[in-house]
């Protein structure tokens, strides 16, 4: 077993501070724990605004990438959208550098786990299209969080709904099982799937709920569920980390077998 951790990046949300005085790079702690104990890597933070040649050698020095959820929807005009209302948050600096990562991460055969927003970004990245707002479509439910100042935790993240894996899809594989119970907290959603991504689980009202990228050599997962909240007591968010993390050590070693681990 080699003795060294894979390095995973882990994409970061722009957030605005002191009413608009500090403007700061930011991710939730529990994707940072999973990372750290449930795929066995070390966890580094990707801010913005890296591109080109410098997000290529950035990209030499990471053996996997987790793309996040965050507050702000990917902005419309990446995949021929309406334009979002004025008030609608948006984060131009990580729909920049995250579309523009995940096909080079392909290409190099990086391993890729996309959450909520991260399945999104997957989907537009390779021209596919979102849903804008999931609950206002015709017999869809409604699948954002619950919100008001008493809300807790946990109900935030609890249980909501059933997911149903493709027949002898990578789900199906993994947990030997037909359907799972996952969380739900998002107001987009996949509408037309990328022609490269295949989708790997719907919802109980048929919203993509998982996707993989059948030609990367690798992992490379979009989930739609926060799969970071608790591994430690879900089967399937424990096993995603544990499969991520394998695949980024294995990515790790072939690097330093092939001398570009520079």
């Amino acid at each position: 077993m080699s003795s060294t951790k894979p390095i995973i990046g882990i994409s970061t949300n722009e957030i605005i501070n002191f009413g608009g005085r500090q403007v700061s790079h930011s991710t939730g702690l529990r994707y940072v724990n999973a990372v750290s104990k449930f795929s066995n890597a070390i966890p580094i933070l990707i801010p913005s605004y890296i591109k080109g040649k410098d997000l290529d050698l950035l990209l030499k020095k990471v053996d996997g990438i987790v793309l996040t959820g965050g507050r702000a929807n990917v902005e419309p005009h990446h995949f021929g959208g309406n334009p979002f209302p004025p008030d609608e948050p948006i984060d131009v600096g990580r729909d920049e550098i995250v579309l523009e990562m995940i096909p080079k991460c392909v290409s190099l055969g990086i391993p890729i786990f996309g959450i909520c927003r991260g399945i999104q970004e997957m989907n537009v990245a390779y021209g596919g299209t979102l849903h804008y707002r999931v609950h206002l479509l015709d017999e869809k439910n409604d699948h954002r969080m619950p919100r008001g100042d008493d809300v807790t935790v946990e109900q935030i993240f609890k249980l909501k709904h059933r997911i149903d894996f493709v027949k002898n899809g990578y789900f199906f594989k993994l947990l030997k099982k037909d359907s799972c119970l996952v969380n739900s907290l998002h107001g987009q959603a996949i509408d037309i799937i990328a022609n490269n991504l295949k989708i790997e689980a719907l919802s109980d009202d048929g919203i993509i709920e998982a996707v993989s990228i059948p030609n990367h050599p690798s992992f490379a997962v979009g989930v739609q569920w926060h799969a970071e909240y608790e591994p430690e007591k879900n089967e399937l968010n424990k096993c995603l980390f544990a499969e991520f993390g394998s695949a980024c050590s294995i990515y790790s070693e072939k690097k330093l077998k092939n001398n570009l681990n520079w």
